[in-house]
């Protein structure tokens, strides 16, 4: 089966292109390193041809609310449209726990458009939503930082493994698409507060955490469980503390 990956260059995507081809799929990368634009359009038709299954794990370069939506929307009406042409059977999505819960973000308005589109573009699909990566834990104590202060919720977190949403995305992919959302998410829910404070202490990080309930995420307001999957959700293996153990 041939399986093109969108954003199969970066983090999610190079591990699911290796998993696929593992199994023995032909799973081909398509980035603008490859000369794949999904912005411009640039080299879809050629990468798709053939192709049973196209995967997006693809991202925005920018985050600012204008761009991060321009960036969803015109990448994933090209590629639906393209997909169609091409006569691609399932269109595997990444997204990410939570977006409809945050739409007062910009980028989880973009998430949430994307999701819209796929939706209703007529293709047979599956949209994967993932809680927060283990190695994006950084990133949001960044995100906080004001000063040498992490100012940050206590609302519940269960974050993922990267390898273990590669292997839920390729496992969707080369299955029955389920015309709905499939969620993943870790074994183990922390307080956002707590896990951030934990990582910082693991990798000598001078900067201090302090819990503010009032602190939003990405923009957005939080409840104590706005990030965490529902009931459903199938739960990978890895946990953070171990993880982060071997990092360390």
């Amino acid at each position: 089966m041939k399986v093109v990956v969108i954003g199969g260059t970066g983090l999610i995507g190079s591990k699911t292109v290796d998993r696929l081809r593992a199994e023995g799929h032909e799973a081909v990368p398509a980035a603008p390193g490859t000369g794949v634009n999904t912005l411009t359009g640039e080299g879809l038709a050629e990468v798709l041809r053939g192709a049973s299954v196209v995967v997006d794990v693809s991202n925005s370069p920018s985050f600012a609310d204008d761009a991060v939506m321009e960036f969803f929307r015109t990448s994933t009406a090209n590629l639906l449209r393209a997909g169609a042409e091409a006569g691609v059977t399932h269109h595997v999505a990444l997204s990410v726990v939570g977006t409809d819960r945050l739409q007062e973000s910009g980028y989880f308005r973009a998430k949430q458009a994307q999701e819209n589109l796929v939706r209703e573009s007529g293709l047979p699909y599956s949209l994967v939503r993932a809680t927060q990566f283990f190695e994006f834990m950084t990133g949001i104590a960044d995100m906080a930082t004001e000063g040498n202060t992490v100012r940050l919720s206590p609302a519940r977190i269960q974050p993922i493994h990267s390898d273990d949403v590669a292997a839920a995305v390729a496992r969707t992919a080369v299955g029955t698409p389920v015309e709905g959302t499939v969620e993943v998410a870790g074994p183990e829910a922390f307080g956002l507060d707590e896990i951030i404070r934990t990582t910082l202490t693991a990798r000598n990080d001078p900067r201090t955490v302090v819990t503010d309930p009032r602190a939003g995420y990405s923009g957005a307001p939080l409840e104590e469980n706005t990030l965490l999957p529902g009931p459903d959700a199938r739960l990978a293996g890895t946990g953070y503390t171990d993880w982060l153990a071997r990092q360390s």
